[in-house]
């Protein structure tokens, strides 16, 4: 092994005729995403510490995690026969979408409770439950896929590595899917009280818009999350003689792009505004106390 930079950015082997790499990594495409994932990682940080909202500390790491991936990407350019930045630049992209998950499994328990004891009757599984049931199937998924990621970086047997990051995978996949059932049906659930709701308490329906917007973009962003974990199945299944890991760009579009997009959108939709639901359910309760006491007062003066 060449234990030398390689300013031209040649494809140099490993050990042998072994290849790390089946091209040279793009430092342009690289920097462009460091620049992304930084800005977005700050503007998370800024957020979730003016809001208090302490439960997106797991998003705010994968989007630094993201940046240390994409600077392992970086100096990969100049040293494809290294085996340092290659390590760094595969556990660092593999991991942060486990931890966007976990703030986005944290996010819907939080909106039901917001909403009140009738939200949480809409839900198949109780508030309590539901998070930790989804939170822990996302810290096994992580557990998973990183003890695959360490066998890989270790380079013992780097195909049963290989193998049990795609297990890890899988799991990510069926709890987001069971995720998705979760939020729609309490969605569906939730939206038939509103409609009766709404004429009960006109001034609701600004609240009733906002949870909805919000589930959108956990619909958006679980999409985008498990679109990505279909392409990284895809990826690993295929091997290294596939398509997917010798043309870069299926990386920066598949993986890459959609993790900056779901960033931005968890950015836009903040779930800082679950504080204003609770705020607006306790004001609304108050004002139709206030109501119902004045008409009954009202007719014991007609009486």
């Amino acid at each position: 092994m060449n234990n030398n930079l390689n300013p031209r950015g040649e494809l140099l082997p490993y050990k042998g005729n072994f290849y790390l790499w089946s091209y040279v990594p793009s430092i342009p495409a690289a920097v462009i995403f460091i620049i992304v994932f930084l800005v977005l990682s700050m503007a998370h940080t800024w957020k979730m510490v003016q809001n208090r909202m302490w439960f997106c500390i797991p998003f705010v790491v994968g989007g630094y995690l993201e940046v240390i991936g994409f600077i392992g990407r970086a100096m990969a350019s100049r040293a494809t026969d290294q085996l340092g930045p290659y390590i760094i630049q595969s556990v660092f992209l593999l991991i942060p979408p486990s931890l966007f998950a976990a703030s986005i499994y944290m996010t819907l328990g939080r909106i039901i409770r917001s909403l009140g004891p009738k939200a949480e009757s809409c839900s198949i599984v109780r508030t309590k439950r539901l998070t930790t049931l989804f939170v822990l199937g996302d810290v096994f998924s992580f557990l998973v896929q990183s003890s695959g990621a360490g066998m890989m970086a270790a380079g013992d047997d780097p195909k049963k590595g290989e193998n049990i990051v795609i297990v890890g995978l899988i799991i990510q996949i069926l709890f987001f899917g069971l995720f998705v059932i979760a939020a729609v049906t309490f969605h569906l659930r939730y939206r038939n009280i509103g409609r009766g709701w709404r004429v009960m308490v006109p001034s609701n329906t600004d609240n009733i818009s906002g949870w909805e917007r919000m589930l959108i973009m956990l619909y958006a962003t679980s999409a985008f999350i498990l679109i990505r974990c279909f392409f990284r199945i895809i990826e690993y299944v295929m091997g290294s003689d596939a398509y997917p890991l010798k043309n870069e760009w299926t990386l920066y579009i598949f993986d890459s792009l959609l993790m900056a997009i779901t960033m931005a959108i968890f950015y836009i939709w903040y779930p800082s505004r679950i504080q204003d639901f609770q705020e607006l359910r306790n004001r609304e309760s108050t004002d139709l106390a206030y109501v119902t006491a004045e008409a009954h007062l009202s007719r014991e003066r007609e009486g």
